[in-house]
Formats: C-alpha cells, sequence, structure tokens
C-alpha cells in the first residue's frame, strides 16, 4: 500500500512540476499583426529576438506600464529584445479609442515607440490569431486575464513564460528571463 501511494504522490509530482513542452505547428515569428499605422507587420522580421507581447489599455489601472515597457525597450531593444503592444478592449472597455487616438494617447503620454498593433481581441474565439496560437501552445496561462498581461517569446519563436497584470515590466522576473534568452549578464 505504501509503495501505491508513493508512485502516485510521484506521479502528481511531475504532473504539476512539469514545464509546458508544447508541439509547435508553428512558432511566432510564422505570424503577422497589423500596426497602428496599418502596415502589416511581418514577426519573421523579429527571428532570433526576444519579444514580449503585451495587450495594453489606455484606461486602465495599469497603463503606467507604459513607461516601463518603454524603459524595457530601451533598455534591451539593441541588444535583441522587441517589446510588442497589442491593445484591447474587452477588459473593462478601457481602449474604447480609435487606432489614431491609441497612438496619439501614447506618443503624448509616454513617448511610445515600440511597435504597437490595431485593436485586437486577445481572449475567446475571435482573438487574434496571436493569443489562439499561444492558447493552442502553452495554455491557460497564455490567455490574458486583464490589461498588461505579458507573454515572453524566446529566439526560437516558443513561449518561455506568461507574466500577470500585477508583473511589472521591468521587475527582476521579467529582466531576467529576457537577459537569459539574450544571454546578456
Amino acid at each position: 500500500m505504501k509503495t501505491k501511494i508513493f508512485i502516485l504522490i510521484i506521479l502528481l509530482m511531475t504532473i504539476f512540476t512539469t514545464k509546458n513542452k508544447a508541439e509547435y505547428e508553428k512558432i511566432f515569428f510564422d505570424l503577422n499583426i497589423e500596426s497602428l499605422e496599418g502596415k502589416n507587420i511581418d514577426l519573421s522580421e523579429f527571428k532570433n529576438k526576444a519579444v514580449l507581447v503585451v495587450n495594453v489599455a489606455s484606461n486602465c489601472g495599469f497603463t503606467k506600464q507604459y513607461s516601463d515597457l518603454q524603459e524595457l525597450w530601451e533598455t534591451y531593444k539593441d541588444k535583441g529584445l522587441v517589446v510588442l503592444g497589442i491593445p484591447s478592449n474587452q477588459f473593462g472597455g478601457q481602449e474604447p479609442g480609435t487606432n489614431e487616438e491609441i497612438k496619439k494617447f501614447c506618443e503624448l503620454n509616454f513617448n511610445i515607440n515600440f511597435p504597437m498593433s490595431t485593436k485586437a481581441n486577445v481572449k475567446g474565439d475571435k482573438a487574434h490569431p496571436i493569443y489562439l496560437w499561444a492558447k493552442n501552445n502553452y495554455g491557460k496561462s497564455a490567455i490574458p486575464k486583464w490589461n498588461f498581461h505579458k507573454i515572453l517569446i524566446n529566439k526560437e519563436g516558443k513561449i518561455e513564460n506568461t507574466y500577470s497584470s500585477l508583473t511589472n515590466p521591468t521587475s527582476k522576473k521579467i529582466t531576467s528571463e529576457i537577459k537569459k534568452i539574450l544571454n546578456i549578464e
């Protein structure tokens, strides 16, 4: 009886501690998205870089994270990091503006110059293909629960990790993983 319990405990520990090892049919770099200016962003342009994908909103309690995202972008862009903002109005109607209004808000209030996409759905059946891809390959933790949810893509175009809205973009938790991906000390 003790042996059966021991085996069951080991089995349960393995299930709950194993990192998600998805079999990717497509990688992040196979996808694309439209920029705030209406141009196609071919994500293959970001091959061999780390990409932090963040669903953003102008009227959210976490909107101040735009400053930290810009700081992260300025600090690591020359070392291989891309920050990609994807505005979404799916949480509390906190991004009601047009693409032009979003662009103006970001530039005037936060001097944002990292890539930004057009407004998109980030959850549900009508989510943008990036978010459907993330959910299919990484599971529920890739689905945003609120604005400023973060998905870190590694140089191979696979999800390295996800972070809740509460995790600041410049936190040690995120920056240490970015440095690891980019081989920076």
